[in-house]
């Protein structure tokens, strides 16, 4: 009787201590994750949010800083906790990080204020680059973040963290669980924590290197990007590829040397081709980084935070997605209820437009 009682609580501990969170795209997991980011409760619906009781409890909400950045902490009544990533809203400090979109390396420093150093890694390749605002928003926020999942797992025992940002929130969410990867490497958070990252209508965050580390730390299924194909904004900020981009070896960069072995027709035609294909890519990247990097910095930023820093610029503007891709497909039933109006451009980026889409193609099937 004894031995048959001490299995069946070896059982209860295991099963209590097995893992809930599943690799995979879950809709309703995302259905409720999404409705926590708009309405600060899981339960989409407004009359029946009063009247049945939310599996999400509100552990801690930040206040706001750097760009008007905030992010709050929520646990699910099976001990997984939820990081909630707040995107844009409308004030213009908040838009100064977006619109701050000039790249920088992927491993770093940023001088945020006179006493204040954001060590940061997001990728273990040395050539990768990130979007500046969106990492300048990242260090204002992860120092806390790090803290109160330190604190979790030692108080609580939790393990499991589920990341979750619409719009900008999904960028800095992307951002966040590249971080947390290479904290965890570092020592700085347990080993055996386990990270699920949900990317809601996020922009590219970084460039081609960044997204295929982001996409091989989370691979088997960890880390999704949601986009509905109507809405614009996860087709920002502007990609633009150069030479420089391209791994080595590869025959592009040495297109001039061959044509010299060309004969002189050759020599000037493929010579003028490949000069207008090479120059206007690398011009336009000059002026992006110009004008969103080093102009935004003297004109805006530095108003909204007088101490930070500009950091060094990489020249590079190929932004890439990160994660792997769950695509709501707009349809006819959808224009219909969401007609296209150029004096509403956010109109398919919102949650109503989100969730229509996602309980037609996923939740009712």
């Amino acid at each position: 009787m004894k031995f048959l009682f001490s299995i069946l609580c070896s059982l209860t501990l295991l099963s209590a201590s097995a893992q809930k969170l599943k690799p995979g795209f879950d809709p309703k997991e995302y259905a409720e994750l999404l409705s926590i980011t708009f309405h600060r409760s899981s339960i989409a619906d407004s009359v029946e949010r009063r009247s049945v009781k939310d599996p999400y409890t509100s552990l801690y909400r930040s206040t706001e800083r750097g760009f008007l950045n905030l992010w709050s902490l929520y646990l699910r009544n099976d001990n997984v906790a939820v990081i909630d990533m707040r995107g844009t809203i409308n004030q213009t400090a908040s838009w100064l990080a977006n619109f701050y979109a000039a790249m920088i390396p992927a491993t770093g420093k940023l001088q945020l204020d006179d006493s204040t150093t954001f060590e940061y890694q997001l990728a273990d390749d040395p050539q990768a680059s990130v979007h500046v605002g969106w990492t300048i928003s990242l260090g204002y926020l992860a120092p806390e973040i790090i803290q109160q999942i330190n604190t979790l797992y030692r108080d609580k025992q939790i393990k499991e963290f589920i990341l979750i940002g619409h719009s900008q929130g999904g960028a800095l969410t992307t951002l966040l669980r590249s971080y947390l990867e290479y904290e965890k490497k570092k020592g700085h958070i347990p080993t055996d924590l386990v990270f699920k990252a949900y990317g809601s209508a996020s922009p590219k965050v970084g460039d081609m290197r960044y997204a295929y580390d982001f996409d091989f730390i989370t691979r088997g299924g960890w880390a999704f990007t949601i986009v509905n194909s109507a809405d614009w904004v996860p087709e920002t900020p502007f990609s633009i590829q150069t030479l420089a981009d391209f791994h080595l070896p590869n025959p592009l960069v040495n297109v001039k040397d061959q044509l010299k072995k060309q004969s002189f027709f050759i020599r000037l035609a493929g010579g003028m081709v490949y000069n207008k294909l090479e120059r206007k890519p690398r011009k336009a990247q000059r002026k992006m980084e110009k004008y969103l990097g080093r102009k935004m910095y003297r004109m805006a930023i530095r108003k909204q935070l007088p101490q930070l820093k500009e950091p060094a610029y990489v020249h590079g503007s190929n932004y890439m997605r990160a994660g792997v891709p769950v695509i709501l497909m707009a349809d006819e039933e959808y224009y219909k209820t969401f007609p296209q109006d150029m004096d509403k451009p956010f109109a398919n980026h919102m949650f109503a437009a989100y969730y229509f889409l996602l309980k037609k193609h996923y939740l009712t099937r």
